[in-house]
């Protein structure tokens, strides 16, 4: 039996039996391999840092006949039907032998629940274990080898990220389960020991890939490891289907308490976290107000976890949604709730995130960007006066053609002439107006499509006799064939796109907090060119937008953009330096009071002297570089940062003579600037509105929820797949039916 990781194979006939299998095989194993590297980049599961996607092929035939997982740490080979559960029991419950003593504290640094390890000692652990630990990077993998006292590996003298740098008045103790790991040594500073990741072991791979990236750049002869096709991105498959109907009978509870298990280990695993919730605005169904809220668990290294979900009958007041982010932050972490960095929500920035922050220092509370964004959509149409204009104008126009039958059908006749279908124009009910702008933009939209069609209405006699008695047909007909008409149909449709677009990016890139100003300076350039095409005054239309920026804005947005190295600005002098100059004053000002703000008193003064040296010399050059660096998106086409986990790790492991400005770098550059997250198809709303009463069946929904959802974050999905839902609700019968088909979708990877 022989086993090979590239994929050059014998070229497979669709002819037989057996190469249909081997083509199938060589799908999975591109597949995994496409998981296993995004993920070692930081944007998957932890354990394919240790899995090695195996193919076995057949030595009669030469054709593949299995594909395994091989763990890098022990050589042992298991079926790779369901990694995650390989990963549970080979590596998380002891069987692989060399796992644990990866994983755990080295002993010469080995913090306890209760007490952080002092200066003194560390400085005396360096002198005993300057030769004990070697790790280095091997094809994006950290690779542990050699042997020695209290651990299984030697290295030479190293870096230690103290545990006291997050200490103070955040006073923080590694968990029992919290990475301690060694680094590669000729890229940091000599001083340095070992080393702990505030995002836990999932941030392994990514540091791997920082520090291959700075030796490409040091090195730039170094050859590039191979790079995945779009054909493999696109053929990608992870975790086979799990069996709905399973999972609704007796292996529910297992499977529930198996993902819950392996989501609080990955809690446990890093230092901090932050708490997103959406879904506190309430949807409107003919049972009346409806909304499942959501709480999410994000963490340093980029994994997002779901936590729970709280079902709402109607709008509730901000001091019930400010007890239940309370409550579900002490549920994380108990009394340590300096853990919690802050909170992202769409809605209560006023009140409940504020509360929250005035009572807590060390908390960032957020409110949602992708809301934020499409909230101008009603600004603007509640605000300007081209908005209003326009509504009425194009209400006017399709009410009158829907409601009078003789120049319906003429118009009817055109429209299927010109767009090959007829149907009558969109007309918004009038108490949706006030809510939702989104009916009035699909009527301007249907009216810009139906332009040529309308155009041919006013040529036929039909309407010119109608014209000569109906005030109401000159009227619009003179609307029709206004130019000034069609602009402003045009301007008002091209503006709610423009945001729609950013709003839907942001939903689905989830930016982070450093990226919050250059997002609304990207939103301020280009509605002043679509000012300049429409000939629309600017004054009204900035004047909306800062209003909302203003209401969104947070002291952090300005900090994170300074702290975040993925934003420094290359210099005349080579140096990469912090773009200060891209601030406001008032918001240089935000920038110090946060960072007073979230170290203690007696670090403040320290903390902005070290903001002062990081403004004048910034980072060194090659690792600005590194973390800098981007690549394009095989499927997309967009340039993308190769290693979004870097900007953190550059504070932990290479910056850390910034030891109390490193400690707020590391807290704030990690959040998340959205709330979105895991969607609720209403096809499940209704069902929980409707089984509200029962504890038992709202048991069992929480239970699926939290599966489904867990496994959509498991491969960065954050779609909602809503038609399909609604029509799985449609032809289910029966409960059971219901909650099996509300994870179709969801339960597989």
């Amino acid at each position: 039996m022989a086993a090979t990781t590239n994929t050059t194979t014998t070229p497979v006939d669709s002819g037989s039996a057996d190469e249909l299998a081997a083509k199938a095989l060589l799908k999975r194993y591109d597949g995994l391999v496409m998981v296993r590297t995004k993920a070692i980049k930081g944007k998957g599961a932890w354990y394919w840092v240790h899995l090695e996607p195996m193919l076995v092929h057949n030595t009669d035939t030469g054709l593949p006949k299995a594909v395994k997982l091989r763990c890098s740490l022990c050589d042992a080979v298991f079926s790779a039907s369901n990694p995650s559960r390989t990963a549970s029991e080979h590596l998380k419950r002891g069987s692989c032998p060399n796992f644990n003593s990866l994983a755990k504290p080295i002993s010469s640094v080995s913090p306890s629940p209760t007490t952080v390890a002092t200066p003194t000692a560390t400085q005396s652990n360096r002198k005993r274990s300057a030769s004990s630990v070697t790790v280095t990077a091997t094809g994006g993998v950290l690779v542990a080898s050699g042997s020695g006292s209290g651990c299984s590996y030697q290295a030479t003298p190293l870096a230690i990220v103290d545990p006291s740098r997050f200490c103070g008045e955040l006073a923080y103790s590694p968990s029992p389960g919290a990475v301690v790991t060694p680094i590669v040594g000729n890229l940091l500073p000599q001083h340095q020991q070992h080393l702990v990741l505030s995002g836990g072991r999932e941030d392994l791979g990514a540091l791997a890939m920082l520090e291959d990236s700075v030796k490409k750049l040091k090195s730039p002869k170094a050859s590039s490891g191979p790079t995945l096709s779009k054909f493999q991105i696109e053929c990608a498959v992870g975790l086979p289907p799990v069996s709905t109907r399973e999972l609704v009978g007796s292996r529910l509870n297992v499977k529930y308490e198996e993902v819950k298990a392996e989501s609080e280990a990955r809690i446990r695993d890093a230092m901090f976290f932050q708490v997103a919730t959406d879904g506190w605005k309430v949807k409107s169904f003919p049972s009346g107000e409806e909304s499942l809220v959501n709480l999410t668990v994000n963490l340093p290294n980029g994994t997002s976890l779901y936590r729970r979900a709280v079902f709402l009958t109607g709008s509730v007041p901000s001091t019930y949604a400010e007890e239940v982010l309370w409550e579900t932050i002490t549920g994380i972490c108990g009394n340590a709730v300096p853990q919690c960095a802050g909170v992202v929500a769409d809605k209560f920035k006023a009140k409940a995130l504020r509360n929250l922050e005035n009572r807590h220092h060390w908390m960032v509370n957020l409110s949602c960007q992708y809301q934020g964004f499409n909230s101008l959509i009603k600004d603007f149409s509640k605000e300007l006066p081209l908005f209003k204009t326009v509504t009425e104008n194009a209400l006017k126009l399709a009410n009158f053609i829907n409601n009078t039958s003789q120049i319906r059908s003429s118009f009817q006749k055109y429209q299927l002439q010109e767009c090959g279908s007829a149907r009558l124009l969109r007309v918004p009910l009038r108490d949706h107006e006030s809510l939702n702008f989104g009916p009035v933009y699909t009527m301007v939209e249907n009216i810009l499509n139906s332009a040529q069609a309308l155009q041919l209405v006013l040529l036929d006699e039909t309407y010119k006799m109608l014209s000569m008695e109906d005030p109401v047909a000159r009227e619009v007909a003179e609307m029709i064939r206004d130019m000034g008409f069609w602009n402003d149909l045009e301007a008002v449709h091209s503006l709610v796109k423009l945001i729609k677009e950013m709003a839907y990016e942001i939903e689905t890139e989830r930016p982070l907090v450093g990226q919050c100003l250059p997002l609304w300076d990207d939103l301020r350039t280009k509605v002043k060119d679509w000012c300049s095409k429409y000939q629309i005054a600017e004054g009204p239309v900035e004047k909306v937008i800062e209003r909302r920026f203003k209401k969104n804005y947070h002291p952090a947005w300005a900090a994170a953009y300074i702290l975040d190295p993925l934003y420094l600005i290359k210099d005349m002098s080579g140096k990469y330096l912090p773009p200060f100059k891209c601030l406001t004053p008032e918001q240089e000002k935000d920038v110090d009071k946060l960072i007073t703000r979230l170290v203690s008193r007696e670090e403040a003064h320290i903390a902005l002297m070290e903001l002062m040296k990081w403004r004048t010399e910034g980072l060194d050059p090659v690792y600005a570089r590194a973390v800098q660096m981007k690549e394009r998106d095989p499927i997309t086409g967009k340039m993308k940062i190769v290693n979004p986990q870097s900007s953190r790790l550059v504070w932990e492991t290479y910056l850390t003579e910034f030891k109390f400005l490193g400690k707020v770098a590391v807290r704030l550059i990690f959040l998340h600037a959205t709330s979105c997250g895991f969607k609720c198809s209403w096809s499940l709303l209704r069902w929980m509105a409707a089984h509200g009463h029962s504890r038992v069946s709202m048991e069992r929904a929480q239970k699926l929820i939290f599966i489904a959802a867990h496994n959509k974050f498991e491969r960065r999905d954050f779609s909602s797949d809503e038609e399909k839902d609604a029509d799985l609700f449609a032809l289910a019968n029966g409960e059971d039916d219901v909650l099996n088909e509300v994870l179709v979708e969801t339960s597989s990877v």
